[in-house]
Protein backbone atom coordinates (compact mmCIF):
# COMPACT_ATOMS: atom_id res chain seq x y z
CA UNK A 1 0.00 0.00 0.00
CA UNK A 2 1.22 3.97 -0.53
CA UNK A 3 2.29 5.40 2.76
CA UNK A 4 0.62 8.87 1.51
CA UNK A 5 1.76 11.63 3.29
CA UNK A 6 0.04 15.07 2.78
CA UNK A 7 1.23 17.72 5.07
CA UNK A 8 -0.14 21.07 5.23
CA UNK A 9 1.59 21.97 8.43
CA UNK A 10 1.12 25.66 10.04
CA UNK A 11 2.06 29.02 8.16
CA UNK A 12 5.70 29.51 8.03
CA UNK A 13 6.21 33.11 8.72
CA UNK A 14 9.93 33.48 8.88
CA UNK A 15 10.34 35.69 6.01
CA UNK A 16 13.53 37.50 5.44
CA UNK A 17 12.92 41.17 4.02
CA UNK A 18 15.96 42.61 2.76
CA UNK A 19 15.85 46.30 3.47
CA UNK A 20 18.32 48.44 0.04
CA UNK A 21 18.92 52.06 1.60
CA UNK A 22 21.51 54.59 2.11
CA UNK A 23 21.81 57.17 4.57
CA UNK A 24 17.76 56.74 6.04
CA UNK A 25 19.32 55.58 9.43
CA UNK A 26 16.02 56.31 11.44
CA UNK A 27 14.11 55.34 9.04
CA UNK A 28 15.24 51.99 8.29
CA UNK A 29 15.68 51.11 12.12
CA UNK A 30 11.75 52.26 12.43
CA UNK A 31 11.69 49.34 9.26
CA UNK A 32 13.07 47.05 11.15
CA UNK A 33 11.18 47.20 14.56
CA UNK A 34 8.10 47.05 12.77
CA UNK A 35 9.06 44.06 10.50
CA UNK A 36 10.30 42.21 13.75
CA UNK A 37 6.94 42.51 15.71
CA UNK A 38 5.57 40.90 12.99
CA UNK A 39 7.60 37.92 12.59
CA UNK A 40 9.82 39.16 9.60
CA UNK A 41 13.85 38.55 9.89
CA UNK A 42 14.67 41.77 8.27
CA UNK A 43 18.32 43.05 6.95
CA UNK A 44 19.48 46.39 5.86
CA UNK A 45 22.14 46.17 2.73
CA UNK A 46 23.86 49.15 0.73
CA UNK A 47 22.66 49.28 -2.27
CA UNK A 48 25.27 47.70 -4.32
CA UNK A 49 25.15 44.82 -6.64
CA UNK A 50 28.14 42.93 -4.84
CA UNK A 51 26.22 43.59 -1.14
CA UNK A 52 22.74 42.24 -2.87
CA UNK A 53 24.25 39.67 -3.83
CA UNK A 54 25.73 38.21 -0.63
CA UNK A 55 22.25 37.62 0.97
CA UNK A 56 20.29 37.31 -2.25
CA UNK A 57 20.08 33.71 -1.40
CA UNK A 58 18.50 34.29 2.33
CA UNK A 59 16.03 37.09 0.95
CA UNK A 60 12.43 36.23 0.80
CA UNK A 61 11.10 39.71 0.11
CA UNK A 62 13.15 42.72 -1.55
CA UNK A 63 11.81 46.22 -0.03
CA UNK A 64 13.79 49.15 -1.98
CA UNK A 65 14.28 52.35 0.45
CA UNK A 66 15.09 54.57 -2.48
CA UNK A 67 16.92 57.68 -2.11
CA UNK A 68 19.56 60.40 -3.97
CA UNK A 69 21.07 57.20 -4.63
CA UNK A 70 18.54 55.93 -7.24
CA UNK A 71 19.65 58.19 -9.72
CA UNK A 72 23.05 57.09 -9.82
CA UNK A 73 22.73 53.39 -9.71
CA UNK A 74 20.99 52.21 -12.76
CA UNK A 75 22.95 49.07 -12.51
CA UNK A 76 21.60 47.79 -9.05
CA UNK A 77 17.58 48.62 -10.54
CA UNK A 78 18.59 46.27 -13.41
CA UNK A 79 20.32 43.54 -10.78
CA UNK A 80 17.00 43.65 -8.98
CA UNK A 81 14.90 43.68 -12.10
CA UNK A 82 17.10 40.20 -12.86
CA UNK A 83 16.43 38.85 -9.34
CA UNK A 84 12.61 39.05 -9.47
CA UNK A 85 12.41 37.71 -13.19
CA UNK A 86 14.76 35.35 -12.54
CA UNK A 87 13.64 33.55 -8.76
CA UNK A 88 9.69 35.09 -8.66
CA UNK A 89 11.02 37.18 -5.80
CA UNK A 90 8.79 40.22 -4.28
CA UNK A 91 9.54 43.48 -4.84
CA UNK A 92 8.47 46.68 -3.09
CA UNK A 93 9.67 49.66 -3.12
CA UNK A 94 9.18 53.01 -0.89
CA UNK A 95 10.36 56.53 -1.97
CA UNK A 96 9.41 60.00 -3.21
CA UNK A 97 7.01 60.14 -6.44
CA UNK A 98 10.63 61.34 -8.79
CA UNK A 99 12.02 58.30 -7.35
CA UNK A 100 8.95 55.68 -7.49
CA UNK A 101 9.48 56.97 -11.68
CA UNK A 102 13.08 56.40 -12.14
CA UNK A 103 12.86 52.80 -10.70
CA UNK A 104 9.77 52.01 -12.62
CA UNK A 105 11.79 53.46 -15.65
CA UNK A 106 14.38 50.68 -15.19
CA UNK A 107 11.71 48.16 -13.39
CA UNK A 108 8.90 46.72 -15.37
CA UNK A 109 5.92 46.99 -12.87
CA UNK A 110 5.23 43.31 -13.51
CA UNK A 111 8.25 43.10 -11.37
CA UNK A 112 7.30 45.66 -8.41
CA UNK A 113 5.02 43.31 -5.69
CA UNK A 114 3.69 46.74 -4.00
CA UNK A 115 5.03 50.59 -4.43
CA UNK A 116 4.98 53.24 -1.43
CA UNK A 117 4.77 57.14 -1.60
CA UNK A 118 6.39 59.09 0.90
CA UNK A 119 5.01 59.76 3.62
CA UNK A 120 3.61 56.17 4.14
CA UNK A 121 2.37 54.11 6.60
CA UNK A 122 4.14 52.29 8.76
CA UNK A 123 1.66 49.83 9.69
CA UNK A 124 0.26 49.66 5.91
CA UNK A 125 3.55 48.77 4.62
CA UNK A 126 4.06 46.21 7.83
CA UNK A 127 0.79 44.59 7.05
CA UNK A 128 1.32 44.59 2.87
CA UNK A 129 4.45 42.45 3.46
CA UNK A 130 2.64 40.34 5.34
CA UNK A 131 0.53 39.49 2.48
CA UNK A 132 2.93 39.00 0.59
CA UNK A 133 4.68 36.40 2.89
CA UNK A 134 1.22 34.65 3.30
CA UNK A 135 0.99 34.69 -0.65
CA UNK A 136 4.17 32.84 -1.34
CA UNK A 137 3.74 30.47 1.76
CA UNK A 138 0.34 29.43 -0.64
CA UNK A 139 2.20 29.66 -3.67
CA UNK A 140 4.82 26.91 -2.21
CA UNK A 141 2.47 24.63 -0.31
CA UNK A 142 0.99 24.33 -3.92
CA UNK A 143 3.85 22.53 -5.30
CA UNK A 144 3.83 18.49 -4.47
CA UNK A 145 7.09 16.12 -4.11
CA UNK A 146 7.11 13.02 -4.31
CA UNK A 147 9.32 11.34 -2.05
CA UNK A 148 10.80 7.88 -2.74
CA UNK A 149 12.85 6.14 -0.50
CA UNK A 150 13.04 2.42 1.12
CA UNK A 151 14.41 3.43 4.14
CA UNK A 152 11.17 4.62 6.72
CA UNK A 153 13.45 6.40 8.76
CA UNK A 154 14.94 8.92 6.22
CA UNK A 155 11.65 9.47 4.72
CA UNK A 156 9.95 10.51 7.81
CA UNK A 157 12.74 12.59 8.50
CA UNK A 158 12.26 14.24 5.13
CA UNK A 159 9.01 14.77 4.87
CA UNK A 160 9.14 16.94 8.29
CA UNK A 161 11.63 19.16 6.94
CA UNK A 162 9.80 19.33 3.51
CA UNK A 163 6.30 19.48 4.56
CA UNK A 164 6.18 23.19 6.36
CA UNK A 165 6.60 24.29 2.49
CA UNK A 166 5.58 21.48 0.43
CA UNK A 167 2.89 19.26 -0.19
CA UNK A 168 4.50 15.31 0.08
CA UNK A 169 3.48 12.43 -0.62
CA UNK A 170 6.00 9.37 0.25
CA UNK A 171 6.04 5.91 -1.19
CA UNK A 172 8.28 3.15 0.14
CA UNK A 173 9.49 1.50 -3.57
CA UNK A 174 9.79 2.19 -7.07
CA UNK A 175 6.85 0.30 -7.91
CA UNK A 176 4.80 2.21 -5.92
CA UNK A 177 6.23 5.25 -7.45
CA UNK A 178 5.22 4.37 -10.75
CA UNK A 179 1.57 3.06 -9.56
CA UNK A 180 1.38 6.70 -7.74
CA UNK A 181 2.76 8.91 -11.24
CA UNK A 182 -0.13 6.93 -12.87
CA UNK A 183 -2.80 9.28 -11.52
CA UNK A 184 -0.94 11.86 -10.08
CA UNK A 185 1.77 14.73 -11.52
CA UNK A 186 3.92 15.74 -9.36
CA UNK A 187 6.76 19.20 -9.95
CA UNK A 188 9.05 17.02 -8.68
CA UNK A 189 10.20 13.53 -7.37
CA UNK A 190 12.88 13.26 -4.81
CA UNK A 191 14.08 9.43 -5.64
CA UNK A 192 16.77 6.90 -3.73
CA UNK A 193 19.35 5.86 -6.04
CA UNK A 194 20.22 2.16 -4.01
CA UNK A 195 16.93 0.58 -3.30
CA UNK A 196 16.16 -3.22 -3.19
CA UNK A 197 14.35 -4.92 -6.14
CA UNK A 198 13.51 -1.85 -7.90
CA UNK A 199 16.87 0.80 -8.07
CA UNK A 200 16.20 4.44 -8.64
CA UNK A 201 17.91 4.05 -12.13
CA UNK A 202 15.48 1.47 -12.62
CA UNK A 203 12.60 3.24 -11.64
CA UNK A 204 13.81 6.49 -13.76
CA UNK A 205 13.95 4.73 -16.72
CA UNK A 206 10.26 3.52 -16.01
CA UNK A 207 9.09 7.35 -15.53
CA UNK A 208 11.20 8.41 -18.72
CA UNK A 209 9.15 6.17 -20.82
CA UNK A 210 5.32 7.16 -19.65
CA UNK A 211 4.25 10.53 -22.22
CA UNK A 212 2.53 12.01 -19.24
CA UNK A 213 5.06 12.41 -17.00
CA UNK A 214 8.42 11.90 -18.59
CA UNK A 215 9.26 15.57 -18.30
CA UNK A 216 8.72 15.23 -14.23
CA UNK A 217 12.20 16.73 -12.95
CA UNK A 218 14.02 13.55 -10.59
CA UNK A 219 16.69 14.37 -8.63
CA UNK A 220 18.23 11.32 -7.03
CA UNK A 221 18.55 10.93 -3.70
CA UNK A 222 22.25 9.36 -2.40
CA UNK A 223 24.32 8.34 0.29
CA UNK A 224 27.71 8.03 -1.77
CA UNK A 225 29.62 11.02 -1.61
CA UNK A 226 32.72 10.36 -3.69
CA UNK A 227 33.72 11.08 -7.32
CA UNK A 228 32.97 7.71 -8.69
CA UNK A 229 29.72 7.15 -7.39
CA UNK A 230 28.86 11.15 -8.16
CA UNK A 231 29.56 10.59 -11.91
CA UNK A 232 28.06 7.19 -11.93
CA UNK A 233 24.60 8.73 -10.91
CA UNK A 234 24.51 12.05 -12.98
CA UNK A 235 25.78 10.08 -16.08
CA UNK A 236 21.99 9.24 -16.12
CA UNK A 237 21.22 12.38 -16.65
CA UNK A 238 18.42 13.52 -13.64
CA UNK A 239 18.19 17.27 -12.59
CA UNK A 240 20.14 16.54 -9.90
CA UNK A 241 21.42 14.81 -6.60
CA UNK A 242 20.82 15.24 -2.74
CA UNK A 243 23.60 13.79 -0.51
CA UNK A 244 21.70 11.78 2.44
CA UNK A 245 24.37 13.47 4.84
CA UNK A 246 23.46 17.03 4.34
CA UNK A 247 21.79 18.96 6.71
CA UNK A 248 17.72 20.22 6.63
CA UNK A 249 18.95 23.85 6.24
CA UNK A 250 20.86 22.44 2.85
CA UNK A 251 18.41 20.31 1.36
CA UNK A 252 15.77 22.68 1.91
CA UNK A 253 17.66 25.51 0.51
CA UNK A 254 17.95 23.55 -2.52
CA UNK A 255 14.86 22.38 -2.99
CA UNK A 256 13.91 26.20 -2.48
CA UNK A 257 16.14 27.06 -4.82
CA UNK A 258 15.12 24.49 -7.76
CA UNK A 259 11.69 25.64 -7.33
CA UNK A 260 12.56 29.09 -7.85
CA UNK A 261 15.27 29.21 -10.38
CA UNK A 262 14.50 25.91 -12.47
CA UNK A 263 17.87 24.96 -11.75
CA UNK A 264 20.05 23.07 -9.61
CA UNK A 265 22.91 23.21 -7.36
CA UNK A 266 24.26 19.90 -6.38
CA UNK A 267 26.00 19.57 -3.81
CA UNK A 268 30.00 18.99 -3.62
Amino acid sequence: MIDKYRHKGEQDMTSNVMIISHGAAFMTNALVNSLKKAGFYPSVVEPGIKHIGQQRKDTDIYLLYAGDFIFDSPDVLVYLKDICAEEEKPLCIVGYEKELTEIKAAVPTKYISREFKRPFDMKDLTSALVSLAEADAERRKGRHILLVDDDAAFLKMMQDWLSMKYNITSVRSGMQAITYIANHNPDLILLDYDMPITPGPQVMEMIRSEHSAAEIPIIFLTGKSDKESVMTVMALKPQGYLLKTMSKEEIVEAVDHFFETKKWKNAN
